[in-house]
């Protein structure tokens, strides 16, 4: 399966023979690696299931227009993280909810969910992310998870390199922060 380059796969997508084909190999080719993005952004499993699928949706619908002048997983993961921020913008604007309240429904959902560890010490740490603004916690979760190249992360989240390697700085010392008070 992943046998094929991201280039081959955009090849055999084009060709309206492969074209099914190609996508569906380019979905299990990202989709654990997007859906653990996406899980680190809204937290529950269900809300990651339903962004991963409009996700794949508007790929699909993109992907004849890929101009290629970025990597294909850095185009998947601007998909991705606009589709989780839209998401959780929808989420408050729905529930009517201020920003603080949106993270205290989202730490209440990390605590009770079956697939996260629940040790203290990655429950702290969890807790202090959803406490950071949503740009520096997507930054972090990037960095820091994905292990992501800040040039990569320019690439999706549109922002230089310097402004995030800031943001990343200043999560870093709120989540320390955050710990100690904890």
């Amino acid at each position: 399966m992943n046998s094929y380059s991201d280039k081959e796969l955009l090849d055999m997508f084009r060709n309206s023979e492969t074209k099914n084909y190609a996508f569906n190999l380019l979905m299990r080719k990202y989709q654990e690696r997007l859906y653990w993005h996406i899980r680190k952004i809204v937290i529950s499993h269900d809300d990651t299931d339903d962004v991963i699928q409009n996700t794949f949706m508007k790929v699909w619908g993109g992907l004849e227009f890929f101009r290629e002048d970025s990597q294909l997983f850095t185009w998947l993961y601007r998909i991705a993280t606009n589709e989780a921020l839209t998401f959780l913008k929808k989420k408050k604007t729905k529930l009517f909810l201020p920003l603080g309240d949106v993270e205290q429904q989202l730490c209440r959902s990390l605590e009770s969910d079956a697939y996260v560890d629940g040790s203290e010490l990655q429950l702290r740490l969890q807790r202090a992310i959803l406490k950071l603004p949503e740009k520096q916690r997507v930054v972090f979760n990037m960095k820091y998870f994905d292990e992501m190249k800040y040039e990569d992360m320019s690439e999706v989240l549109g922002t230089s390199v310097g402004a995030l390697k800031a943001s990343f700085h200043h999560a870093v010392k709120k989540i320390e922060k955050y710990i100690e008070e904890d």
